[in-house]
This record gives C-alpha cells, structure tokens and sequence, in this order.
C-alpha cells in the first residue's frame, strides 16, 4: 500500500510526465516559510488532450497551465490553501489568474490557465494563504509558442 507521500508524488510525477515536451526546468521548488511550493508553467498545447479535458483546460499554444503545489516543509504533506495572483506582463498589463483547487487522494494541486504572445516575458505574483499566514511566490517566465 502507497504512503501519503509516495501518493503525492506518483500524482505529482504523472502530470510531469503528460508535459514530457517541456524543458528541463519546467517544475521548480522554493520554500516560503513553512512550505515547500512547488510550481510549473507548461503550454497547454503539451497537454495530452484527456488530461485536458478531464481538468477543463483548454489546450492552445497562446495559454499556458500554472501549476501549484504547496507542501508543509517537515511532513511533506499538502497543505489545504488558498491562492491567487496575477500575471504581469514587461508592458504592466497583468491578467488575473483564476486557481481552481485539484484533489486526488491525499495530493492538493492548484491550475490556473494564463494567455500569452510569443516571446512575451510573464512575471507572476501568486499569494498562498493558510489561517492568518500570506505568503507571495514571485518569478517570470519568457513564454514561447510552439509551431
């Protein structure tokens, strides 16, 4: 029988290996405090069309799926949050991200789909909160389309 966290992980690793066209650095990890925060951002034309349409993304090579996973830092164990943000692009136009809240067993994950020109370098903004603790998971990413 699988652990929580081997559970975690097999959910985890199996949504990488749908993205398997990606970069190498296409999952990345920081801890903010108490979490280990785990995040992606993937073309949805990579997606395989039924992990698509099981999760209500639209696939296109002008949007891309945020992923966020956010994991206690001692036991490894997803943390029930909330998360919001935006995306900004080198111009100051920011879209708002609207996170839906994916549970399989015990894994907790948070998608959020965000358009996109060629070329165009995003920088994120998303806001973890839990009870009374905010904290803000900031990076950029130059996003490409793929012909």
């Amino acid at each position: 029988m699988q652990t929580l966290k081997q559970r975690h992980y097999f959910v985890w690793w199996a949504l990488l290996l749908c993205l398997t066209a990606m970069s190498a650095r296409a999952e990345q990890k920081i801890q903010l405090g108490n979490w280990d925060v785990h995040y992606m951002v993937v073309n949805t034309a990579f997606l395989n069309p039924d992990v698509a349409k099981n999760y209500g993304i639209v696939r296109s090579k002008y949007s891309a799926l945020i992923n966020v996973s956010v994991l206690d830092h001692t036991s490894q164990q997803a943390q029930n949050v909330a998360v919001m943000g935006t995306a900004t692009n080198l111009l100051g136009n920011a879209k708002e991200l609207a996170f839906q809240k994916v549970e399989e067993g015990p894994a907790i994950y948070y998608l959020a789909e965000v358009t996109f020109t060629d070329r165009e370098t995003l920088r994120f903004a998303i806001d973890i909160q839990q009870g009374n603790e905010i904290r803000t998971l900031k990076f950029q990413q130059q996003m490409f389309v793929d012909d």
